[in-house]
């Protein structure tokens, strides 16, 4: 699950464009099937949204949540390809963009009736 925060004026047009890009770069980097896209965008009135010093109102904050298992050369290479692909198709500066890897346990997720250490029908590896 992938969680988006921005100011709504600014993320509210390029919602379609952002969820590409993001997931262009799961599939790429984690091996992630085209039909395993879970987003949620959180358009945010200024006044909900506090950036830290230095950035400019188009901050936006990727939270991607998932079970644990990826490398850090992993995870770090995905963090670079987010920072870059949004750059180059959106014009989202990287000092503008946070991306807070969440790992859980396998047995902490919950889906299908099951839980994530259960699953054995994934379309994707974990192990990446």
């Amino acid at each position: 699950m992938i969680v988006i925060y921005g100011l709504r004026h600014r993320l509210d047009p390029i919602k379609t464009r952002l969820s590409a890009v993001i997931h262009g770069c799961m599939m790429d980097v984690f091996g992630m099937p085209e039909d395993k896209r879970a987003q949620r965008f959180m358009p945010m009135d200024a006044e909900d949204l506090f950036a830290p010093g230095g950035r400019s109102d188009a901050y936006t904050v990727i939270e991607i949540n998932m079970m644990a298992g990826r490398t850090e050369e992993t995870q770090k290479a995905l963090i670079k390809r987010l920072f870059a692909d949004i750059e180059t198709e959106l014009g989202i500066a990287p000092v503008d963009v946070e991306i807070i890897l969440k790992e859980q346990p396998p047995h902490c997720w919950g889906f299908r009736g099951m839980t994530g250490d259960e699953a054995r029908d994934l379309t994707y590896r974990v192990e990446v």
